[in-house]
């Protein structure tokens, strides 16, 4: 690896996760020197270690995946069209391989402190191991959902029996065969992960104290016709991906679902019901915006899970009655509210009792005392600013992010901080993140990023930062445009309500990928407006 004769890279990188490993790239194609400190044993960030039985993208597995490299988009063939976590790994690691990034990933190298210098304009980086790293530009590329959540449970390192977390997945996946089995939590990973754990164990017990929409992913393989289309039609969808508000080709009905007739109406939820998984959200421009438009996607919801559980009880509990649908995001599942009808599966409603205590041999509710020999624990992320906030990050002056956050992320574009200089945010608070496809957002910041620091070291500039306003007024605008939709009337991980005392208020940006990506390119093409560069002999503001 080239490295500069003072020991101070140009970029360091911090995660090898899908953006982290686009960053390396495109910074080693701006003949940048980069070098990338990973936590973990191999690439892939949350891919790498959320390995639990079910896991999979919600994102079709032709959009989750990079772009930027036709020969790549060619070579690489997807077998199924929702990808499992197995073949996601398996693609990152040959994106690895074959752009030659790994010699600039040190892995095993978990990040504890970043300090800047403002004389120097140098960040200092000290990892767990003791190493120190000092780099001029620091791309943050820790995930959006990379920290978990782990509840403080009375007791629970009582238990005498298994424990698993499904986003701190074992190498080798344990055995539920015979066993009665725990699993609390009914997010995402949980109801992925229930229906595999149901088909193995003697019995199993979901804790729920929030019911989630989740709409049938209707996966199946991808045929050598599907491919000879996918292949055909990538350009095209790629463009219209990127101009979308979810990074996906999909587009929603062109009328709203109050001015359409009841059959129009049921007829596209029926056709993105099929389509599957998340998609479903985004049937009518509407329905994320008018309290009319989201109850008649409601309705047609609860008829279809109405159609597949059998006990009338079990449905008024899986069936969510405290949130718009699509204002958490929807869950994509294989076979989950089926699991219900089996015999050996049962559902504890955690708002009618909850839990008291972990025991020795299992959970005491206030209801009654189950019995265990497993517990598996799929409760979720301290998302978006958790993986930040637990890394102590000092900006000029000795400006602590924790401090700076402590009644919220402020951010400009989500990717710059103010009093933070020659520090980058990717898929952080204030950008698009989650709202859309993570590879794609990784694409347009990673390269956005990139071009600022070039541009920068061309023009002498030594240090760049947002201006206080310009994150200020950023945040407003990104609190606005949320209360102009559904989205904050749920308790959501995008508001941080899973997460006590973390400050309630909706983190990301809700007006779409290719509003954004707009957007940025305005701020470019207005000579960075909103950022300060400074020279060490003057500064300016754009």
């Amino acid at each position: 690896m080239r490295e500069h004769r003072d020991g101070v890279h140009d970029v360091l990188v911090v995660g090898a996760g899908v953006a982290g490993l686009y960053a390396i790239h495109t910074a080693r194609q701006a003949q940048l020197d980069v070098v990338c400190l990973e936590a973990g044993d191999g690439v892939g960030g949350t891919w790498y270690y959320n390995r639990y039985p079910g896991c999979r993208c919600d994102v079709e597995s032709i959009d989750y995946s990079y772009s930027f490299d036709d020969e790549l988009q060619r070579e690489w063939r997807w077998s199924e069209r929702y990808a499992t976590q197995p073949e996601i790994l398996a693609y990152l690691n040959h994106v690895a391989q074959r752009f030659d990034l790994l010699p600039h990933i040190r892995f095993r190298e978990r990040v504890e402190q970043a300090h800047f210098s403002a004389q120097e304009s140098v960040w200092t980086i000290r990892t767990a191991s003791g190493n120190t790293y000092r780099a001029r530009n620091v791309i943050f590329a820790t995930g959006s959902l990379s920290t978990p959540n782990i509840p403080a449970l009375p007791g629970a390192s009582d238990f005498a029996g298994e424990v698993y977390r499904t986003a701190q997945w074992p190498d080798t996946s344990p055995s539920f065969e015979g066993k009665r089995v725990a699993v609390i939590g009914t997010g995402s990973s949980g109801i992925q992960t229930i229906p595999m754990v149901a088909r193995e164990a003697a019995s199993l017990t979901v804790f729920q104290r929030t019911a989630n929409y989740s709409v049938p992913a209707f996966n199946r393989p991808l045929t050598d016709e599907d491919y000879k289309r996918i292949v055909r039609d990538y350009p095209e969808r790629r463009r219209n991906a990127r101009v979308s508000g979810g990074g996906s080709p999909h587009q929603a009905h062109p009328q709203n679902a109050t001015e359409v007739t009841a059959e129009e109406r049921r007829a596209a939820f029926e056709a993105t019901w099929r389509t599957g998984g998340v998609l479903f959200s985004k049937t009518f421009p509407d329905q994320n915006i008018d309290h009319t438009a989201n109850k008649y996607a409601r309705e047609f919801f609860e008829e279809k899970i109405r159609d597949i559980v059998r006990d009338p009880d079990i449905i008024d509990d899986l069936i969510p009655t405290d949130h718009p649908i699509g204002a958490k995001r929807i869950c994509t599942d294989t076979g989950y509210y089926e699991t219900f009808n089996r015999d050996n599966v049962a559902l504890v409603n955690l708002r009618r009792e909850p839990i008291e205590a972990v025991t020795s041999s299992g959970i005491r509710t206030r209801a009654a005392h189950y019995e265990f020999e497993v517990i598996i624990y799929a409760t979720g992320f301290d998302a978006l600013t958790g993986t930040l906030q637990r890394i102590d990050i000092r900006g000029a002056g000795g400006t602590r992010l924790g401090d700076l956050w402590r009644n919220g992320p402020v951010t400009y574009l989500g990717m710059h901080i103010p009093g933070f200089p020659n520090m980058f945010v990717v898929n952080g608070p204030g950008s698009p993140a989650v709202l859309a496809n993570m590879i794609l957002t990784s694409e347009q910041q990673v390269g956005w990023i990139i071009d600022l620091i070039t541009h920068c070291a061309q023009t002498g500039v030594q240090q760049v930062e947002a201006r206080r306003d310009s994150a200020e007024k950023w945040t407003e605008h990104v609190t606005e445009l949320a209360n102009s939709t559904l989205l904050p009337l749920a308790n959501s991980w995008y508001v941080g309500a899973n997460i006590p005392g973390k400050p309630r208020t909706f983190m990301l940006y809700c007006g779409g990928l290719g509003n954004y990506t707009t957007i940025c390119e305005d701020v470019k093409a207005a000579g960075y407006e909103g950022l300060v560069l400074m020279t060490r002999s003057h500064q300016w503001a754009s």
